[in-house]
């Protein structure tokens, strides 16, 4: 890894699908979550003023779990997508906020820099989201249904997190047939984040 900064990579291998709300509180009540069951994420989401990270599949968040903030970016991968972790401090998260400071110092810069040719100087905050999710054990594997809420807008979801890609498919597109439940093409939150950002600024 490049630096000396607390980082990490790792693959993520997901699968996504939108729910209705009815879809949702089915599968809550299947597999008997409580509302004490949840918890609460919120999610901060940088690009530059002209979408480069969007544009070529990438995004850039810094996630608040707890007293925890992780800056990480996210790149594609042949299978699922290259994510790579810095831990970063609050003083470090309240500096990106400031318009015109840009990206902190470290591996995720080098990696901007490097790789794809954005100074950290370019970053900008553009908006959060808050999550409230909830974890099951499936099959190896882990469910994860969360209810979303950003600009205004909530949206309800499934993930299935897995190490094996074609495994795991199958057992989700299992799971979605078991509930009655249409495969939908769902983008990812960062991605449905923007679209709605963009709209709203074109508006």
């Amino acid at each position: 890894m490049r630096g000396n900064y607390m980082s990490h990579q790792e693959i993520e291998i997901e699968f996504k699908n939108i729910l209705t709300f009815e879809e949702f509180t089915a599968l809550c009540s299947s597999f008997q979550v409580h509302p004490e069951d949840f918890f609460s994420q919120e999610n901060h989401y940088f690009d530059t003023e002209k979408f480069e990270l969007k544009e070529c599949g990438c995004a850039l968040r810094i996630r608040k779990k707890g007293n925890i903030y992780t800056l990480t970016l996210k790149q594609p991968a042949n299978e699922g997508l290259l994510e790579t972790h810095q831990s970063i401090t609050e003083d470090e998260k309240a500096g990106m906020f400031d318009e015109g400071l840009g990206l902190i110092p470290g591996v995720i810069a080098d990696i901007l820099k490097d790789e794809l040719g954005i100074e950290a100087s370019n970053i900008r905050y553009f908006g959060s989201l808050k999550t409230n999710r909830v974890e099951i054990p499936y099959k190896g594997g882990l469910l994860v249904l969360d209810e979303s809420h950003y600009l205004q807008t909530s949206d309800f979801e499934m993930e299935y997190e897995v190490s094996n890609y074609q495994e795991g498919q199958q057992f989700f597109y299992d799971l979605l047939r078991e509930h009655h439940i249409p495969i939908r093409e769902t983008k990812n939150k960062i991605a449905r984040f923007y679209d709605v950002k963009v709209c709203r600024l074109n508006e």
